[in-house]
């Protein structure tokens, strides 16, 4: 027994027995803390990844439109399924994000109005960014706990986006917001169907509100590029940012020869940018307008020239020109100005506002809340008139009744915009659009094409060549003056060109008039259409 003891005490075969038994509780320790941890990890991935899924199909709806705030909370909420696997505190798997469609930024979809989230969103058109935080969950440790806690406590997933576009092969123009000061966000529906005289901006110097200008689109520099941009059917360049773009300084005379090829009037200097023939930039189907032809010369003339001319040299009783200070309203239908012996084919008119009145200039139009002058009009453009004077086109009416009827029948409306007229008759050009010599008088009025027939119809391939699009921005907000870099962009509109631009009364050389059709929509497919909009969501943090 003695003996057995002994050898028992000298036996060391054991020796590390009592070391691992102490350490055991380490170890296992250890391994509980890096389990644990692990899901909490692992869960934090999933709530940022449904935080970042959820701000990305939120900003997907920051448009500016009506109702974006509240489309871009429920597509945060209900766009995307979120789910965890790693979040154990009785709450299921799903991750939620709360639909909160107020544009302010607090709760947890939340609109900013700048990147920097210094300036909280008051409403869905200055709504620019949008933060989400998805709903909290918790791990709940399963093996030990952590510095003494028991579990993760609440964790959550935040994530900021914003909505980036592109307008991509468009002709590159820039127009001042003419209220900037009363309507920085450009509210479209106070300019939709309306005439502005967009005025040139031709020394590179500050741009004001209702002045025009080019875009820098990356396809060169100095007006031979803006020529071809302006006046080609397929548009060089690459992209512009719909957000912030770089204007650019160009010759605006010679500019604007380009943008009256689209009217079929090929002045000289346009073999580089159109082709010798003209053929890169062929005209509208629809080529109205208020010149007419003479001697069978392309080019605009003055005088006794041959060439396009403004149709009150050659019918000093044509209605609706600028220069009258007489008729302030639209032309009754019994008025002595409106017997067939005075009337001559006429082109879309201006806003009457715009063609009469004592301002040399700019007419009779009120001045835009905190705008600039008279160079918004008011949509009042005498109908009455056009549609009288094109009797090869329409009937002779007499009675103010039967032409609303007529109106009302055909367009939907007793006053329809000067771009809906253009659009239906275009669509019916058998019937609407025709060229005619007036007997007596040597010259070519045409409804359609005859300097580069036959003339464009838009197309899934091919944009309306007399409809344009252009970036309105806050030029004294940012600071416009010729070369600028990174200018934002507050709305990309589509405007309708209603007469060539040349030297007339009330019109410099180098002034274009437009009618606002609208906002540039989006387009799901390039092809080889003109116009494109492409918006993508993006990631900021």
């Amino acid at each position: 027994m003695r003996s057995a003891i002994g050898n028992l005490a000298r036996e060391v075969g054991g020796a590390v027995a009592p070391t691992v038994a102490l350490s055991l509780f380490g170890l296992i320790a250890a391994g509980g803390v890096a389990f644990d941890y692990a899901r909490m990890a692992a869960m934090d991935t999933e709530l940022q990844n449904a935080a970042d899924q959820a701000a990305l199909a939120a900003a997907s709806q920051l448009d500016g439109e009506t109702g974006a705030c509240a489309r871009a909370a429920s597509a945060a909420a209900n766009m995307v399924s979120h789910s965890t696997l790693f979040a154990n505190d009785s709450g299921g798997i799903a991750i939620n994000v709360q639909n909160e469609s107020a544009c302010d930024a607090t709760g947890r979809v939340r609109f900013w109005q700048d990147i920097g989230k210094t300036t909280p969103a008051s409403n869905d058109s200055n709504a620019k960014f949008v933060e989400v935080e998805v709903d909290p969950r918790t791990a709940r440790f399963a093996l030990t706990p952590v510095v003494g806690a028991l579990s993760s406590g609440p964790m959550t997933g935040i994530a900021f986006a914003g909505l980036d576009s592109a307008i991509c092969k468009v002709p590159p123009l820039m127009l001042c917001n003419p209220a900037e000061s009363s309507d920085p966000d450009f509210t479209i529906a106070n300019y939709i169907g309306k005439g502005i005289r967009l005025v040139a901006n031709d020394g590179g110097g500050i741009y004001g509100p209702g002045n025009f200008g080019f875009l820098d689109t990356g396809a060169g520099n100095g007006a031979a590029t803006l020529r071809m941009v302006l006046g080609r059917s397929n548009v060089p360049g690459d992209c512009a940012s719909g957000d912030g773009v770089t204007t650019q300084t160009g010759s605006i005379i010679t500019v604007r020869d380009a943008l009256n090829a689209r009217f079929d009037v090929f002045d000289q200097g346009l073999n580089q940018a159109c082709g010798a023939t003209g053929s890169l930039c062929p005209p509208s189907l629809n080529t109205r307008k208020d010149l007419v032809q003479k001697g069978g010369a392309c080019g605009f003339a003055t005088g006794n020239g041959a060439g396009w001319k403004e149709a009150g040299n050659v019918y000093p009783g044509l209605l609706n020109l600028p220069g009258s200070t007489s008729a302030q309203t639209p032309h009754a239908l019994s008025s002595a100005e409106m017997t067939p012996a005075d009337l001559a084919p006429m082109g879309y008119p201006r806003d009457i506002c715009h063609a009469f009145g004592t301002n040399n200039n700019t007419g009779s139009c009120s001045p835009v809340s905190g705008g600039v002058g008279s160079r918004v009009g008011d949509g009042n453009w005498d109908r009455f008139a056009y549609f009288r004077s094109n009797p090869a086109e329409y009937p002779t009416i007499t009675t103010v009744s039967a032409m609303n009827q007529f109106l009302a029948t055909t367009f939907g409306t007793t006053t329809p915009s000067r771009y809906r007229v253009y659009a239906w008759e275009m669509a019916n050009a058998a019937d609407r659009l025709h060229t005619n010599i007036p007997a007596g008088s040597g010259v070519t009025v045409s409804g359609q094409p005859v300097c580069s027939p036959p003339g464009l119809m838009p197309s899934t391939t091919q944009t309306d060549r007399r409809v344009i699009s252009a970036a309105v921005v806050n030029c004294t907000a940012e600071d416009v003056g010729g070369h600028t870099i990174g200018v934002h962009v507050t709305k990309w509109i589509d405007m309708f060109l209603v007469e060539p631009s040349v030297p007339r009364m009330r019109t410099e050389n180098s002034d274009v008039y437009i009618e606002v059709i609208g906002q540039t929509q989006n387009a799901t497919d390039e092809g080889a259409v003109q116009l494109v909009k492409k918006s993508v969501p993006y990631l900021i943090e």
